[in-house]
């Protein structure tokens, strides 16, 4: 079976991270295609223990994955950075 899912990259301080928005996994790197292998495993993993446990079909259902097929992702209709005020926040 294989498994299609949203990456979203960015760099903390020297480390990159990629996350499989989907799936709510992240993992890190010393380069973004270290990062990126690493949340490849890291999601392979995920999946593997889940299948063990006998949560998968929840996971996967829960992510927006279709029945029938699992190896589509849901699509995403918009991805944006959103700001509001913080009226008590003191920062």
């Amino acid at each position: 079976m294989e498994i299609q899912f949203t990456t979203r990259i960015f760099k903390e301080g020297r480390a990159f991270v990629a996350q499989a928005l989907e799936l709510n996994v992240s993992s890190c790197g010393s380069t973004k295609d270290k990062a990126l292998s690493n949340l490849k495993e890291a999601v392979r993993l995920f999946l593997e223990e889940a299948e063990k446990m006998g949560t998968l079909d929840q996971i996967l259902d829960e992510a927006g994955y279709a029945r029938k097929t699992r190896t589509a992702r849901p699509s995403f209709i918009s991805v944006q950075t959103v700001s509001i005020p913080l009226t008590h926040a003191k920062v």
